[in-house]
């Protein structure tokens, strides 16, 4: 979701097809899946590739995100390789990018923000980077029911846009849409949204309760 009141729903591979069919009438929701595979075809049994994402009319894909990292070993290098995929397949990257509680005690989270950054995307030029959103998530603040203050999100949201502007230029940087994905809430979502550097929200547990997803799309209005 991004301030030019835009809706990008994520859901399970299961569910693309049906609900692509159904944001067909409405120019201001899209759909996306919560990762791809980073290879174009293979013997992968029970992966998804970006081909048969795009293929049942998601036109985003979730790549990441702090579980995947977490659980299942992502590394900044074959994040790379999983944007390059879903690029070439026409999906648009909303790629995670964040730090733990650790790190960001003992003020490296800057650090590794930057890293994510320059190995996750910044092999890329400044065409296909513009089709990139970014995602910032303090992992210490997902499911956790603790959300980064609105000047602490500011602060990491106009580094991100700062270390964008060094790499592409600030055209690129200040084109850039930059998320905020730490546990936002509809009491919580008007003054997140309201700095200047966060451009929408990266809604998790939120988003399965209607109302207070309804609640934090209507202070886009």
């Amino acid at each position: 979701m991004t301030g030019k009141q835009h809706v990008v729903v994520c859901s399970p591979f299961i569910h693309l097809h049906s609900l692509a069919q159904l944001a067909k009438a409405n120019t201001k929701v899209s759909i996306g899946a919560q990762n791809a595979h980073q290879a174009e075809s293979g013997a992968y049994t029970g992966e998804t590739s970006a081909r048969m994402i795009h293929s049942a009319g998601a036109e985003y894909v979730i790549l990441g995100h702090s579980e995947r990292r977490q659980y299942f070993g992502e590394t900044n290098e074959l994040l790379a390789i999983k944007v390059d995929t879903a690029l070439k397949h026409s999906l648009k990257p909303i790629f995670c990018i964040g730090e733990t509680l650790q790190e960001r005690e003992t003020e490296i989270h800057f650090e590794v923000i930057k890293t994510q950054l320059e190995k996750g995307l910044f092999h890329l030029d400044a065409g296909h980077f513009g089709h990139v959103v970014i995602a910032y998530e303090p992992v210490w603040a997902i499911g956790t029911g603790v959300t980064a203050t609105s000047a602490q999100a500011q602060e990491a949201h106009a580094f991100i846009r700062t270390t964008i502007s060094e790499k592409y230029g600030e055209d690129v940087a200040d084109k850039t849409t930059i998320l905020y994905g730490g546990s936002a809430n509809p009491k919580n979502a008007p003054e997140l949204f309201a700095q200047p550097d966060i451009d929408g929200g990266l809604i998790g547990g939120a988003s399965l309760k209607s109302r207070d997803f309804t609640d934090i799309v209507k202070v886009f209005n």
